[in-house]
């Protein structure tokens, strides 16, 4: 194997080419990225980069010097196109194609629109691109309009809000962050928002965005009503990024299928939020769109392109920071789970939960908990059983509530 191609140089395909490197292989190795900029974080998108804290360079996940120590062919604003896979090519956007004895796609994602949502004053946040723009949006000081109560979606409204933004955020679902966590810890979301001076329409789909001149000036909402707004973001999730593998052969369903190594045909290999896989640790088919996944699928990935064959089973981890808030999960967050408290009190901005699926501990989250988390974490490795897991002496003495 003396060619390897990687499509994507954000986390995954950097972890992917430094994982290469690092565990010796010398051969050429070539890192696609569609964007110009050099690899970059994006978690900071939603906060520091938006808020204006960091300069958009202190993202950069490593320095020009690092960079050249990969020795790679380094194609930073070049889109993929398409895949031969039985001729083992990669075609680019210019018309070049690159040749491959190994591939590794790690393309991540792009963000859902609204029909005719094509107007200035509509962001989306997906790239440091995005976060620019929607950063100068704001500075004039408009009224917000936050589409969608995920992550993503409570992220944004809570920056806005701490720039002394008038935000509102709009979402289908009765509760943000229904979907994974459920409605007690969405409820709980809720209350944190609205003490902040966010206001929330939960509940209520969004039937279009109204324009003049072709620049946003509302939301309508299923109700009838309109909602005011001068910039609205859409945070309404994302697909993953396959266009480009159409008619290649691979599988291709919620994302690029894989098997339990991370692998999508012989020598063809996925990572970060792009891949799905079998998790034979949970026992159930995933994609995740988290950012310590992207890092630890990357390295398994190319672990077993050179021949590990290990399975990827990892207990995934992320987190959420909003106001003075700071949510961690471990796990899986599946519907019907039931929620226990194990710790600490949601009156007191201070609690662990723990989640059980099918006679199992499958996921623990933690509200301004970071130490009890971790230690809860063991739980879900273990696969503890539900309910009797909760009697723990991992935090002392518990009550379950």
């Amino acid at each position: 194997m003396n060619r390897i191609v990687i499509v994507g140089a954000s986390a995954a395909g950097l972890t992917a080419a430094e994982t290469l490197r690092r565990r010796g292989w010398g051969g050429h190795l070539t890192l696609i990225g569609d964007e110009a900029h050099p690899p970059y974080d994006r978690p900071p998108l939603s906060k520091q980069i938006f808020t204006g804290d960091w300069a958009p360079e202190r993202a950069t996940l490593r320095s020009p010097q690092s960079l050249a120590l990969l020795e790679a062919d380094l194609r930073f604003g070049h889109r993929a196109t398409a895949l031969d896979v039985p001729g083992r090519r990669v075609r680019l956007g210019n018309g070049e194609t690159l040749g491959f004895d190994g591939l590794i796609i790690a393309t991540g994602v792009t963000p859902r629109r609204l029909p005719d949502s094509d107007l200035a004053g509509v962001h989306v946040l997906r790239t440091l691109d995005d976060a620019l723009a929607l950063r100068a949006a704001l500075l004039s000081g408009p009224r917000v309009a936050v589409v969608g109560a995920g992550f993503l979606g409570t992220e944004v409204a809570a920056a806005a809000r701490t720039m002394g933004l008038e935000v509102t955020v709009v979402e289908p679902e009765p509760v943000p962050v229904r979907r994974p966590f459920g409605d007690r810890i969405g409820a709980l979301v809720a209350e944190l928002h609205s003490e902040h001076g966010t206001r929330l329409r939960c509940g209520v789909p969004v039937t279009r965005l109204r324009d003049t001149g072709g620049r946003v000036t509302g939301v309508e909402l299923g109700d009838g009503t309109t909602l005011p707004a001068d910039v609205v973001v859409l945070a309404l999730g994302s697909t993953p990024a396959t266009g480009w593998l159409t008619g290649s052969g691979l599988s291709l369903g919620d994302g690029v299928r894989c098997d339990a190594l991370c692998r999508a045909a012989p020598g063809v290999y996925a990572a970060g939020d792009v891949a799905s896989w079998p998790n034979p640790h949970f026992g159930t088919r995933m994609r995740l769109e988290h950012r310590m996944n992207a890092t630890e699928q990357a390295m398994a990935a190319a672990g077993n392109l050179l021949g590990d064959a290990t399975p990827f089973a990892p207990v995934p981890y992320f987190w959420t920071d909003q106001y003075d808030v700071k949510i961690q999960a471990y796990g899986i967050f599946p519907p019907g789970a039931e929620l226990r408290i194990v710790d600490g009190d949601p009156s007191d901005d201070h609690f662990t939960a723990a989640y059980g699926h099918r006679g199992r501990v499958v996921g623990v989250l933690g509200w301004n908990t970071p130490r009890q988390v971790r230690t809860l974490r063991r739980l879900v490795v273990e696969r503890a059983p539900w309910p009797t897991a909760m009697a723990t002496p991992l935090l002392g003495p518990v009550t379950v509530k």
